[in-house]
Order: C-alpha cells, then sequence, then structure tokens
C-alpha cells in the first residue's frame, strides 16, 4: 500500500497594493487649486473660441443686402420719379464728385487689393486681433481672407456663386443673387457704394457725430427674400458738409426652424461708423473705422433669449489699385462648391 496522498497546494497570485497614508485634516489646497484653475482655464478658453465663432460669423464677411446696379448710361429723369429716389440720386452724385470719382481719369481702375487690421471685442470679455487682404475685380467679384485669433475665415464671389469658408462649417454657398461684400461699401470702393445706393430712397435727416446726414435707404428685393431671410435694410448716412458717407447701418431678421425643435429667431443689426479718408490716386478711400453688431436671439419661451453685443475696430494699411496678375481664375469658388452649384 501507498502512503498517504498529499493535496497540491494552489498558490494564486494577489496583487498587493500598498495603503496610502490617510489623509488627515482638509485636501491639500495647492493641489484643489491647480484642478480648479485647469477646468476653470478649460472653460474660459471653450468659451472664448465660441465667442469668436460667433464674432465671425456676424462680422467677418456679412454682405450687402442688395446688389450693385449697372451704371446708368442714360439721363435720369427728376420729373418722371418720386422726391425721395431724385432726392437719393442727387445725393449719390454728390458723393461720387466728394469722393473725386467724377474727375477725368486717364484709365479706369480695373482692380484693387486692400489690407487692413482689425481688432474684435465681444461682451468686453473677449478680445481678438487679426488682419485680412481683400482683392475685387467687380463689385460681385472679389475675395477676402481673414485670419482672427487662431481662425482663418475665407469667402468670395465669382460674380455667379457666393461661398464662404469657416473651419468649424466647411466651405458653404449663400443663397441669393450675387452681391458686394459689406465691407467694401465701408468706403473702399465709392463707386460700389454708389452703385448699391442707386435705387434708393431719401428717408430724412439724422445727426452722426457732428455731421448733419442725409439717410438713404434700400431693402432686399421681396423676391429675393427667402424663408431664413425674412428682412434686411440698408441705410447709408451722408455727410451735408463733405457729402461722403460716414455711416451705415444693417438690420435684418432670420428664421431658423429645425425639425422637432421650436423655430428661434435673430434680429441682427450691424452698424459701421466710417471716417479717415485719404486720397489714392484721386479717390479718396476710407482708412479707419469702428463697427458694432448687436445680435438678439429670440422664440418661444423665455430661454430662447439672449442679447449680445460685438465690435470691430479696423484700419486699412495698403491700397493698390490695379493688381498685376489678377484675374478672373483667382476667383474660382472651391470645388465643393462648384459641385453643390452645378
Amino acid at each position: 500500500m501507498g502512503g498517504p496522498r498529499r493535496r497540491s497546494k494552489v498558490y494564486r497570485l494577489v496583487s498587493v497594493q500598498p495603503l496610502t497614508p490617510l489623509m488627515e485634516g482638509p485636501p491639500d489646497p495647492n493641489t484643489e487649486d491647480k484642478k480648479s484653475k485647469k477646468e476653470s482655464h478649460d472653460i474660459t478658453s471653450r468659451k472664448r473660441l465660441n465667442n469668436l465663432k460667433l464674432m465671425l460669423g456676424v462680422l467677418a464677411c456679412p454682405l450687402s443686402p442688395v446688389s450693385a446696379q449697372a451704371e446708368q448710361t442714360t439721363h435720369f429723369s427728376i420729373k418722371d420719379s418720386p422726391i425721395e429716389a431724385s432726392s437719393a440720386r442727387y445725393i449719390v452724385h454728390q458723393y461720387l464728385a466728394a469722393t473725386g470719382c467724377l474727375k477725368p481719369k486717364k484709365t479706369e481702375v480695373k482692380s484693387r487689393y486692400i489690407a487692413g487690421s482689425l481688432k474684435m471685442v465681444y461682451d468686453e470679455s473677449t478680445t481678438e486681433s487679426g488682419c485680412f487682404v481683400l482683392w475685387q475685380m467687380s463689385p460681385d467679384m472679389w475675395l477676402v481672407d481673414m485670419v482672427v485669433g487662431r481662425c482663418k475665415v475665407v469667402a468670395g464671389s465669382n460674380g455667379g456663386v457666393i461661398w464662404r469658408h469657416m473651419p468649424w462649417l466647411g466651405p458653404h454657398a449663400a443663397r441669393g443673387p450675387p452681391r458686394p461684400l459689406r465691407r467694401i461699401i465701408q468706403g473702399l470702393d465709392p463707386k460700389v457704394t454708389a452703385r448699391v445706393f442707386e435705387n434708393a430712397h431719401c428717408i430724412g435727416e439724422k445727426r452722426i457725430g457732428d455731421d448733419d446726414c442725409f439717410v438713404l435707404k434700400v431693402s432686399m428685393n421681396m423676391g429675393v427674400l427667402n424663408a431664413e431671410v425674412i428682412r434686411h435694410v440698408l441705410y447709408g448716412y451722408f455727410s451735408q458738409r463733405s457729402g461722403l458717407i460716414v455711416y451705415i447701418e444693417d438690420p435684418h431678421l432670420t428664421r431658423v426652424q429645425t425639425l422637432g425643435i421650436d423655430t428661434v429667431y435673430w434680429e441682427t443689426t450691424i452698424g459701421s461708423t466710417i471716417e479717415d479718408y485719404r486720397e489714392i490716386d484721386g479717390t479718396l478711400i476710407a482708412h479707419q473705422g469702428r463697427t458694432v453688431a448687436t445680435v438678439f436671439r429670440f422664440g418661444k419661451g423665455s430661454g430662447n433669449e439672449i442679447r449680445t453685443r460685438m465690435v470691430e475696430k479696423w484700419r486699412i494699411d495698403d491700397v493698390v489699385f490695379d493688381v498685376p496678375g489678377l484675374s478672373i481664375d483667382c476667383f474660382i469658388p472651391p470645388a465643393e462648391i462648384l459641385g453643390v452649384s452645378k
């Protein structure tokens, strides 16, 4: 007989964690402060980026509500027009004279390059600096490239399609007919400004700063308005003393409707002070200004009501007429836009 059986022992490996010392008293304030500061920094960074997105969406490249009218080749008859329209035509004519556009020139300006710098402020809590360059061949053929903070925005028009590219949205086309960039009619191209107000009505007078001004009004054509854009108006304030445009304002109301969500309305008003006119090759160009935008979001329920204010201070650093090498090929939209528009 064999001896007694031995039981085999099974050893299990157990991971042993060293015990950490017990905390006596309150936690280390330095550690808590670092954690709190990091969380606060992350929240501030996200808020700052969201504020920058909203500022760029509103201020970077807004459009004129109306197209630039073709230059008048026939004599305008005062007798056949309402007094508001004929007065506006006269004011626009005086504006062209004041900026030097009616002086005989050896050659007509075919293109222009404009470089500028700017600073945007959102509710006095977020400030971002940046710069932009603008190329233009006609009222409806332009391209703007802007860098503000950590974001770059590009927008353009080839005379048929208006588009813009933002980092968080990608390239997308704008609805409606070709229109000038609003920034251009801030005194950067007097002829385009005059053509925008060609069919305006003079609605009265108002004092802007030290200037008594005539107020001209143009509105987006009812046939152009769509389900999103309910109203878009442009007011131009022309100084009675100098004849120059010193202020523009365009309020517009849009509707945003998403399936399953209550309709939200956005009312945006952008007002721009235009100043520091300087002569460039015989034409007065505005070199400085300040734009204030107020955005009011409202809809069903008080929770939808949000009002924000943002400011842009801009300065023109360089202006060049008849840019060498600039052609219509420079204004071709991105391939993604061309594919959609076909």
